[in-house]
C-alpha cells in the first residue's frame, strides 16, 4: 500500500514543511513557516502541485 506523510520540523524561528513517501523519498521546503499548521498546509499544496507523484500511487497499487 502506498503512503505519504506530511510533517513540520523546527527550522530557524519557524517550521519546515516535509513530504515523505513510503519508499523513503522526502521533499522539504526551502522556506520556513511560522506555525506547524502552515508548514503542513504548504506540504499538502506542494503535493497537489505534483500530480505525477499521486498518479504513481495508483500505478504501484495496480502492480500488486
Amino acid at each position: 500500500m502506498s503512503s505519504v506523510t506530511l510533517s513540520a520540523t523546527p527550522k530557524g524561528n519557524g517550521f519546515q514543511a516535509t513530504i515523505t513517501y513510503a519508499n523513503g523519498v522526502g521533499i522539504s521546503s526551502a522556506e520556513s513557516y511560522p506555525t506547524k499548521a502552515e508548514a503542513i498546509s504548504a506540504a499538502a499544496m506542494k503535493l497537489l502541485d505534483m500530480p505525477e507523484r499521486l498518479e504513481a500511487f495508483d500505478a504501484a497499487d495496480a502492480d500488486i
